[in-house]
């Protein structure tokens, strides 16, 4: 790999480059900036230094593709107990826009066996036809074989624009399918777009902890490939008499499937489901979240119970997850889940930008908290300031009395 070129005659030992590296990849060793294993040729120190001892290397461009020969849009349809994942539907809605945003089709590629109907489900939500990638092999969710099948059936037919959920199987096949593919992949979108002139996807995703949005680009490799959050895009509703967009509306296209694509390193013996796996909050319509504010892991206790008598899931802060109150399986935000529930209640939660980015598509947010100024306030749509705990134990007995 190419290192930032130093050009010790002009170097005074300043060490302004140390302090100016956002990612302390910059040290210094017998009076020389030494540059390790964290630097990503970000050129900040070339900037910061002020002799001009340091220049970044000339980028290696990539050898152009055709990008004529691609088209179309293409979603990858993760399968969860045996229908697909809400994220699929959220991606085709996106994808159906996309595509008729730029005159393109809309497909879904659907990897398993014994499938059943759910071709015919992935058309009803919006897709123009199914690839569909069917075998025994490929029964249970294995990231090499599911890569190789992919891969084949990309350069068979050459989409544009190739989507994923970012979940546990998007986050560990999209990647793997990338680097066969030789293209870029932008991970944990939260936003999509076209650039009608130049046909490129617009990739929006959070950036330094949320504190800045970055907007993406694949220019000259194809196809261009995301993962998006769960929850920050909307299904379209069901349609099961969807009429004709194109001659081959709603048709099944069955993938040929070689021996030598499925051949895999791993066997998976079984699965037993843990307790933490069935916190579904992806997919739950009222959450009841709590934070720090709550004060204890012992009031914590009443964020569950509220949950139980709404129906709903518990949700949970970053900071009551790193206290060991709740599992990680709850956490929402940059760092956890990305959820829209109809209901979401806030209890004890400040606010901050990074709890934020995850609760963003919820359609009613009820915010409990006793300082009045709390950021979480501007985005509630309902605030109660007090004492969480206090409000919390008659919400409770309110619901126990009817």
């Amino acid at each position: 790999m190419s290192s930032m070129k130093l050009f010790p005659d002009k170097c005074d030992g300043c060490e302004e480059c140390v302090s100016s590296c956002p990612y302390n990849a910059v040290t210094m060793r017998d009076g020389w900036p030494v540059f390790g294993d964290a630097c990503n040729l970000c050129g900040a120190c070339a900037e910061a230094c002020p002799s001009g001892a340091i220049e970044r290397p000339a980028a290696t461009a990539s050898p152009a593709v055709d990008k004529t020969s691609y088209r179309d849009i293409w979603v990858f349809a993760e399968i969860r107990d045996g229908r697909p994942a809400r994220v699929v539907l959220e991606l085709l809605g996106e994808g159906r826009k996309l595509a008729d945003q730029t005159g393109q089709n809309l497909y879904a590629v659907l990897v398993g066996y014994g499938l059943g109907t759910l071709p015919e489900e992935l058309i009803a939500y919006g897709a123009d036809r199914v690839f569909l990638a069917e075998h025994p092999a490929l029964a249970v969710f294995r990231d090499e074989p599911y890569a190789a099948v992919l891969a084949a059936a990309v350069n068979q037919y050459r989409p544009s624009i190739l989507l994923f959920g970012a979940t546990a199987t998007g986050r560990s096949l999209a990647p793997r399918l990338a680097a066969r593919l030789r293209t870029g992949l932008t991970a944990d979108c939260t936003g999509l777009d076209m650039d009608r002139d130049s046909g490129d996807l617009v990739q929006t995703r959070p950036a330094f902890g949320g504190n800045i949005m970055a907007t993406i680009i694949t220019p000259g490799r194809r196809p261009q490939m995301a993962t998006v959050r769960p929850g920050v895009l909307k299904p379209l509703q069901r349609d099961d008499h969807p009429g004709a967009r194109f001659s081959g509306r709603g048709e099944v296209v069955r993938l040929t499937i070689s021996d030598d694509l499925l051949t895999a390193r791993t066997m998976v013996l079984g699965f037993t489901a843990e307790e933490t796996e069935t916190v579904n909050l992806e997919e739950a319509s009222i959450i009841v979240a709590g934070g720090r504010g709550l004060g204890s892991a012992g009031n914590f206790a009443l964020v569950k119970e509220l949950a139980g008598l709404l129906g709903g899931a518990v949700g949970a802060s970053r900071a009551v997850v790193d206290e060991g109150w709740i599992s990680y399986a709850h956490q929402i935000g940059q760092t956890g889940k990305t959820v829209a529930p109809r209901l979401y209640i806030a209890c004890g939660i400040s606010g901050a930008v990074q709890h934020l980015a995850g609760m963003q598509g919820a359609e009613i947010i009820v915010a409990i908290n006793k300082n009045s100024e709390a950021p979480i306030f501007k985005a509630a749509t309902f605030g109660l300031v007090g004492d969480v705990v206090q409000i919390l134990k008659e919400l409770v007995g309110q619901l126990k009395t009817g």
